[in-house]
């Protein structure tokens, strides 16, 4: 007889994330190229929703790559190149299970093209990732998250252009063959769906360099799914311990009312971010996908090979949850659930959606999954003592891990759990310092200003007991102890 499992599983993974382009910083040292993340500047004169480099012109990069003025925090990161020992002690010592980061691509191959790697960038990630094992941890090494040459945009188009495949492949394979006795876990592109928002940093297109800038985003990302489909192959014929995943933004967006024309709305919406998984995952394109093209006139290109290489699926899937929307058969884009309380930058706060997603998900894959980022972008006050009271956090992860141990009673394989950011970095979409996630509080400002002195928050103590305890020492949320009241 089946027992509905009571908590979370005896071996799970509680870990963090981060990416090599929000933290390391070394801009240009040792070799590194110039990456696409490396002209993301931090304008605190733009308005939040206008901060992120969705869409860029090769003008704009020429110019940033001249601005002797401008603020380019990722850069900098936390200088987590040469305090990574001293920052993964601390992860560890929280009781981290998992870390999760990527390799700078444009460490290791500095302009995408080039025939031998960079034996400087291999020798500094070796290191880092001893570090990451000595401290208890297991490695969860991310191929691709917005780290692109930008030589390969500005000499070719990016993931638009076919050669990139090749040139990317080239670089995983030096990967995979390195760390066969060290790495078990990988992902091969950080969140493939997001062609949206994100979409430059994401793919490296340059919107003056093609023609049809939609069109030219999902030909980009079919050759992004044949490369990571070459690469799980590779990656199971060089070690069968091996575990590759696949990765999404998650959703799940919502119908604004329950009229039959807004439920079709969402549910399209929803297909065409399923969409990225359903071919990763069972290897083939799914027939909603080509009635989406043809109604917006795309035209996809499939050389010869690709379908076959496309069978080559992903042993796991993970995805990141920071918020949902709302959808309505009136609007084109999801919107803004007013109806949920949000953080200081509009990101809804929805841990049951957590729970509805983990279910659909394993409801249409039956595989195994990981959460793999996760948290609440914050302003945080250090205080005179050396303290931060971050409670707002505690509440945000009780809610939300509450939600996760619900799913896992539904039925879901949930192996593991990143929280992103477990240390304060870089904003991925703005830019910003200020917009903080960690458990560990990096005294720097958005201009790289402090003293870079590490101070532990109210909710890395509040984690360590959960993780202690497998879970199970979450607590109840403000809100609930209100309630009670």
């Amino acid at each position: 007889m089946y027992q509905v499992p009571k908590g979370f599983p005896k071996d799970f993974l509680w870990g963090g994330a981060v990416a090599a382009n929000q933290c390391e910083g070394a801009y240009e040292c040792e070799g590194k190229g110039t990456s696409v993340a490396d002209i993301n500047e931090f304008r605190a004169d733009l308005p939040l929703e206008k901060r992120s480099n969705a869409e860029i012109s090769t003008e704009y990069i020429k110019a940033a790559l001249q601005n002797e003025t401008g603020i380019f925090p990722k850069r900098w990161g936390i200088n987590f190149k040469e305090t990574y020992s001293a920052d993964l002690k601390l992860l560890g010592e929280m009781g981290l299970k998992l870390f999760r980061t990527s390799i700078d691509w444009s460490r290791i191959f500095p302009n995408g093209d080039d025939e031998e790697p960079n034996e400087a960038g291999l020798l500094f990630y070796d290191n880092l990732i001893d570090e990451i094992i000595a401290n208890g941890m297991e490695p969860m090494i991310t191929l691709s998250h917005y780290e692109i040459p930008l030589n390969l945009t500005l000499n070719y188009t990016g993931w638009y252009s076919r050669e990139v495949i090749d040139f990317f492949v080239r670089y995983c394979k030096v990967l995979l063959d390195r760390y066969q006795e060290k790495v078990k876990y990988w992902i091969v592109i950080n969140q493939i769906n997001l062609i949206g928002h994100e979409s430059f940093n994401h793919l490296g297109i340059a919107e003056d360099k093609v023609a049809n800038l939609q069109e030219a985003k999902y030909q980009g990302v079919h050759n992004m799914m044949v490369a990571s489909a070459k690469v799980t192959k590779y990656a199971h014929e060089v070690n069968e311990n091996y575990e590759v995943g696949m990765m999404l933004c998650g959703g799940p967006e919502y119908a604004a009312t329950c009229k039959p024309e807004d439920v079709l709305a969402t549910m399209k919406i929803n297909q065409m971010e399923y969409f990225f998984a359903d071919v990763l995952l069972r290897g083939y394109y799914p027939k909603y996908a080509f009635r989406f093209f043809e109604e917006q006139g795309i035209k996809i290109d499939f050389v010869e090979g690709d379908e076959e290489a496309l069978k080559h699926t992903a042993d796991y899937m993970s995805f990141s949850y920071y918020y949902t929307q709302i959808c309505d058969a009136q609007h084109s884009e999801p919107y803004r659930n007013k109806a949920l309380p949000a953080n200081q930058w509009g990101w809804t706060i929805d841990p049951l959606g957590l729970r509805i997603l983990l279910n659909s998900f394993y409801d249409r894959y039956q595989c195994p999954i990981y959460i793999t980022e996760n948290g609440i972008g914050c302003y945080d006050k250090l205080e005179a003592d050396g303290s931060i009271h971050d409670d707002y956090r505690i509440d945000y992860y009780k809610a939300h891990i509450q939600q996760m141990k619900e799913a896992i009673k539904d039925g879901v394989d949930l192996r593991g759990y990143c929280a992103w950011g477990p240390i304060d970095i870089i904003s991925c979409s703005s830019s910003e310092m200020s917009k903080r996630y960690g458990f560990i509080y990096v005294d720097q400002d958005d201009y790289g200003k402090g003293s870079q002195k590490r101070f532990l928050k109210d909710s890395y103590y509040w984690m360590k007991e959960v993780i202690a305890s497998n879970g199970e020492k979450v607590g109840q949320t403000h809100e609930e102890n209100e309630n009670k009241k």
